[in-house]
C-alpha cells in the first residue's frame, strides 16, 4: 500500500457527505411510498401502523442513527400514538399502554441475557484454550482437517449461546491455532464465521431471531380462533435444520474452499517467531522498534509528541532522561508529553521513515536498543491485533477522543478496515471507530491481557508471554449449570428463561463469574433492540395490518405451490437480513408469514419458523455481526464475502426448504 495514502480525514468526510446525500434520496423515496401505500389500505390504524413499518426499513437500512436508537424510538413512537390519537384519526393508541414495555420483561429478551452470561462464564474457565489445543492434536496441521473440526466445534458453540459471542470467542482460539499451524487466518475464519452463524439455527436459544420466535408466535394467537393457534416450539424442535445447513456450510468449504476461500495472505501470514511478517503481509506495516538520543540542540525538544509524530509518521511508545531510573512506557505517556534534552526515545516506524525523522531533527539514532533494552524486549512488549467488535461503546468515536495510549496503553501504528489500511501519517487517531475495524499496535503485554477482558475490544494476538487469569478450578462449577440448564429445558415444564437464569445465576453463586462480570458480558444494546421491537410487532399483528399484507401477497402468488410460497418468504427475510437487523426482520415478518399461511390454508408455525431461520442467512456482504467481526483480521473484502457467502446463501435457501418440507 502506498505510504502516501490520502488522510482518512477527507475520506471520511466525503463518506459521511456521500452517505448524507443517499439519505436525503432514500428519504424522499420511502416518504413517497409511504404516502403511496396508505391511499388504499382499508383503515386508518393500518395506515399508521404501515407507515411506522415503512420508517423502521428506512431508520434501519441507511442507519439513519444506531439500531437500538431507531428501536427504542419506534416504541416511543407507538406510545406517543395515544396522546395525539384524536388528531391522526385515531380512536386510541395503536398498541395499548399496558403493554407498550412488555418487550423488557419478556422470556425472549431474559433468556438471550442469561445465554449471553452461560457463554462468559465457561469462557473465564480456560475452555476456549483447552479447545485451541485439542483442535490441534486432533486435526494436527492439515486445512482439510483443522477446518471441520474447528467448524464443527463453533457451530455446537453457537447453538447454545448468540453467534457473535461464539465467534468473539473463537478469534483468539483460530489465531492460535493459524500461528502454530502455519496455516493462513483468511483459509479459517470464514468457515469459522459461517457456521457460527448456521450453528445458531440448531437450537432454539443460538440466535436472537430463534429465542424470539415463540414469543411472536403467542402474539399472533390472540388475533387467531382457537382452531388455528400455534403451539410453541421445543428447544429441539429446529435440530434437523439446524444440523442439516451446518452440515452444508462444513461441506462446501471443506470441498470448495481452495476456490472460494482467499489465499493472496498465505505466505507467511501465521509465522508466530516472526509476528511482523504477518502485519507486512496483511495490512502492509513493516515496523521496528528503534531508540534515539535527542541532542540539545536538535528542534525537537521542547516539541509534544502530538506535533512530531503524525507529520512525522512515527510512534513514540517510550523515554527516558539520562539520569532517570524508570522510563515513562506506553502504558502511560501521553500525546501531550513534551520531549527534553538528552532524552532516550524509543520509536516505533517504517525504517525508511525513521531515517527521514532522524536526519531531519538532528537525532542520534542507535544501533540496538540500550536503555530499552529489557523494558522494550519481546517478553514485555509487541505488536498486536484488536479489533473493535459489534456492540462496543467505542463505536463512533475515535482513538484520540479515547486517549487510547494514555489510557489503554496503545500505540496505534495501523488501521483496518473494508480491505484497506491506513498507518501513522494518515491521521488514523482521528478515524471514528465502526464495528469490524482492526487496530495494529504496539503494546506491553500486560496492558494487552487486560485489554483482553474489556468487551469493548476483541483481541486477535494471542501468542505473547502472559499470566493467565482465567479460572480454570471453576470449570466444573461452569459444566454443572450449563448441564442443570440444558436438562430444565429438557425435561421440565418451565419457561426458558426461568432454565437459562437457574444456570446464569448458578456461574454467579458458583464463583465462576462475579456480579460485575455477567453485568459486563451482557451486550444491552441487543436488549434494548430486541425489547423496543416487540412492542411493533404486536402493533403489526393486532391492528390487521399482517393480514391485510398478507391477502395482498397471496393474490400475487396464490396460486403458486405451497413450497414455492415458503421459498418466496425465505427469500425475502433473507434480503431483509441484508439491509437490516436478523431481529428486525424477524418482527416484521413473523406476522406477515403466519397470515400467508393461513391464507393458502399451510401451517402458520411451519411458516413462522421458515422465517426465524432464513433470517439467519447473512452471509452475502458484512453486515451481519459475525462477518464485521472477522472481515479485519483476515483481510477480507467485500468481493471475499460476495464471492464465498453467494454461494453459501443459496446452499442454505435449498437445504432449508428442502428440510423442513421432509421433517415438518
Amino acid at each position: 500500500m502506498s505510504k502516501n495514502m490520502p488522510s482518512d480525514s477527507s475520506m471520511e468526510s466525503n463518506s459521511k457527505a456521500f452517505m448524507n446525500k443517499k439519505q436525503v434520496i432514500s428519504g424522499v423515496v420511502f416518504l413517497m411510498f409511504g404516502f403511496g401505500v396508505t391511499q388504499f389500505v382499508p383503515s386508518v390504524e393500518i395506515a399508521w401502523v404501515s407507515a411506522i413499518l415503512i420508517l423502521t426499513i428506512y431508520l434501519f437500512a441507511f442507519e439513519i442513527v444506531e439500531v437500538d436508537v431507531a428501536a427504542i424510538s419506534i416504541m416511543v413512537l407507538l406510545g406517543l400514538t395515544g396522546l395525539f390519537a384524536p388528531l391522526i384519526g385515531l380512536d386510541q393508541a395503536l398498541i395499548a399502554t399496558e403493554d407498550l414495555f412488555d418487550g423488557f420483561a419478556s422470556n425472549a429478551v431474559i433468556s438471550i441475557i442469561a445465554v449471553m452470561i452461560i457463554g462468559a462464564g465457561l469462557d473465564k474457565t480456560g475452555v476456549m484454550t483447552k479447545v485451541a489445543a485439542s483442535i490441534l492434536k486432533i486435526g494436527g496441521k492439515t486445512e482439510a482437517r483443522i477446518i471441520p473440526i474447528i467448524s464443527a466445534t463453533v457451530a455446537f458453540i453457537s447453538s447454545f449461546m448468540q453467534n457473535v459471542g461464539a465467534a468473539a470467542l473463537f478469534l483468539p482460539v483460530v489465531a492460535r491455532i493459524s500461528a502454530r499451524s502455519g496455516l493462513p487466518m483468511s483459509r479459517l475464519l470464514m468457515p469459522m464465521g459461517f457456521t457460527a452463524i448456521l450453528g445458531g439455527t440448531v437450537t432454539l436459544v443460538g440466535s436472537s431471531p430463534l429465542i424470539l420466535l415463540n414469543d411472536l408466535m403467542l402474539t399472533s394467537n390472540v388475533a387467531l380462533p382457537e382452531n388455528q393457534q400455534m403451539e410453541a416450539w421445543s428447544l429441539f424442535s429446529v435440530t434437523p435444520v439446524g444440523i442439516a445447513l451446518v452440515a452444508t456450510g462444513i461441506i462446501y468449504f471443506v470441498v470448495a474452499g481452495k476456490f472460494v476461500l482467499p489465499a493472496n495472505k498465505a505466505d507467511g501470514l501465521a509465522d508466530s517467531q516472526d509476528p511482523m511478517n504477518h502485519l507486512k503481509q496483511v495490512y502492509d506495516v513493516n515496523y521496528n522498534l528503534s531508540e534515539v538520543i535527542v541532542p540539545l540542540n536538535s528542534l525537537l525538544v521542547g516539541m509534544s509528541l502530538d506535533d512530531v509524530e503524525t507529520d512525522n509518521k512515527v510512534r513514540i511508545i517510550a523515554s527516558r532522561l539520562p539520569n532517570q531510573g524508570s522510563s515513562n512506557i506506553s502504558e502511560s505517556i501521553a500525546r501531550d508529553f513534551l520531549i527534553g534534552a538528552e532524552m532516550s526515545l524509543g520509536i516505533v516506524a517504517d525504517p525508511v521513515d525513521l531515517d527521514i525523522f532522524v536526519e531531519k531533527f538532528k537525532l542520534d539514532k542507535l544501533d540496538k536498543l540500550d536503555k530499552f533494552s529489557e523494558e522494550l524486549s519481546d517478553i514485555n512488549v509487541g505488536f498486536a491485533e484488536i479489533v473493535i467488535p459489534p456492540g462496543s461503546k467505542f463505536i463512533g468515536k475515535s482513538a484520540r477522543d479515547l486517549w487510547m495510549r494514555k489510557v489503554f496503553g496503545i500505540a496505534m501504528i495501523g488501521f483496518h478496515r473494508n480491505g484497506k489500511t491506513m498507518r501513522e501519517g494518515d491521521d488514523i487517531r482521528n478515524i471514528q471507530f465502526q464495528a469490524g475495524d482492526t487496530i495494529v499496535c504496539h503494546t506491553y503485554w500486560k496492558n494487552l491481557e487486560r485489554i483482553e477482558k474489556n468487551k469493548n475490544f476483541v483481541v486477535v494476538t494471542t501468542e505473547y508471554p502472559r499470566a493467565e487469569e482465567e479460572r480454570p478450578q471453576k470449570v466444573k462449577w461452569a459444566a454443572l449449570f450449563f448441564v442443570v440448564a440444558l436438562s430444565m429445558i429438557l425435561f421440565t415444564d418451565v419457561l426458558l428463561s426461568v432454565a437459562l437464569l437457574t444456570g446464569a445465576i448458578g456461574m454467579i453463586l458458583s464463583g465462576v463469574l462475579k456480579i460485575d462480570e455477567a453485568y459486563e458480558a451482557v451486550s444491552w444494546k441487543t436488549v434494548f433492540l430486541l425489547a423496543s421491537l416487540i412492542p411493533l410487532g404486536l402493533a403489526v399483528e393486532t391492528t390487521g395490518t399482517a393480514k391485510w399484507i398478507a391477502e395482498e401477497v397471496v393474490l400475487l402468488v396464490g396460486g403458486a405451490d405451497q413450497w414455492m410460497i415458503q421459498a418466496a418468504i425465505a427469500i425475502l427475510a433473507t434480503f431483509f437480513t441484508l439491509v437490516m437487523s436478523n431481529v428486525g426482520a424477524t418482527v416484521l415478518l413473523v406476522p406477515l408469514a403466519v397470515n400467508i399461511a393461513i391464507q393458502v390454508g399451510a401451517d402458520p408455525a411451519v411458516y413462522a419458523l421458515t422465517v426465524a431461520i432464513a433470517t439467519s442467512n447473512s452471509f452475502l456482504i458484512p453486515t451481519h455481526q459475525v462477518n464485521a467481526l472477522i472481515m479485519g483480521p483476515a483481510g477480507y473484502r467485500v468481493p471475499d464475502f460476495m464471492r464465498a457467502g453467494g454461494i453459501m446463501t443459496i446452499l442454505f435457501l435449498i437445504v432449508m426448504i428442502v428440510t423442513m418440507n421432509l421433517v415438518f
